[in-house]
């Protein structure tokens, strides 16, 4: 099959964003934590999403996207303006992302990515270029037992400049184990969770990246209703280690 879509949507990219936030056991993609603001380019923690997301390789964005499949490959590729949603472009450049998955069975996907967006360089009014690529895979599907999503994203931090308008090179991974049990009560079911995130927003500089360790709980209502907590552990190489204690609801009717 072949479709083409115009409009807003997200980044044919990163496999936590494109995840619906309601299949997501984790509250926060980013594991924000508030008053921490030293993640060189991105501020914030530095985790996988935080550096994704405000690097705007991943989230949403305005433009054209192609998506499809053929047999145990699926694809999908965007070309937009670079600037998010409800936002005017910035120039003249646009932004592409290409993703494409393999299904090794029916629980069990690789997936590689590569993105390019444009943005601002506001003291020269010249447009640059971030390039990062990605891989992940997933086992397991969702509501059904053990479900694993890992990945590993790298390439440039734009957001993180030299005095030559050279770009720091970012690296980060995470992976995020779940397990959902089932239950014939006015709980539908049960799945416990387990983050781990880390993110370097710059890799030619020693002790400026950190740890997220996440573990959580979420409690299935019926359906897709459910609610939760997860407790975020961020912990920088340089400075002290940050709590959130994060408790949501998730309503459907």
């Amino acid at each position: 099959n072949f479709r083409v879509s115009v409009g807003q949507f997200k980044r044919a990219f990163d496999i936590f964003e494109l995840s619906s936030s309601t299949d997501l056991s984790i509250i926060e993609r980013d594991a924000r934590v508030e008053g921490i603001s030293a993640c060189s380019g991105v501020s914030g923690v530095c985790s996988y999403s935080r550096l994704t997301q405000k690097l705007k390789y991943s989230e949403r964005d305005q433009g054209i996207k192609i998506d499809g499949s053929l047999g145990r490959l699926s694809y999908q590729a965007t070309l937009t303006n670079g600037t998010g949603i409800n936002v005017y472009d910035e120039n003249d450049a646009k932004s592409y992302s290409g993703r494409l998955t393999f299904a090794a069975s029916d629980k069990i996907g690789f997936s590689g990515q590569l993105g390019v967006h444009d943005y601002l360089i506001e003291s020269t009014a010249s447009t640059g270029r971030g390039i990062a690529w990605g891989a992940d895979i997933e086992l397991g599907t969702w509501r059904d037992g053990a479900h694993i999503q890992a990945s590993v994203v790298g390439g440039d931090n734009w957001k993180s400049l030299d005095t030559n308008h050279t770009e720091a090179t970012f690296l980060t991974t995470q992976i995020v184990a779940s397990y959902y049990s089932e239950r014939a009560s006015r709980l539908a079911g049960i799945e416990p969770l387990l983050r781990l995130s880390f993110g370097d927003p710059d890799t030619a500089v020693g002790k400026n990246a950190g740890t997220v360790v996440t573990p959580g709980l979420m409690f299935y209502l019926q359906g897709k209703s459910k609610i939760g907590a997860n407790l975020d552990i961020y912990s920088p190489q340089k400075g002290d280690t940050a709590f959130s204690f994060k408790v949501q609801t998730y309503l459907y009717f």
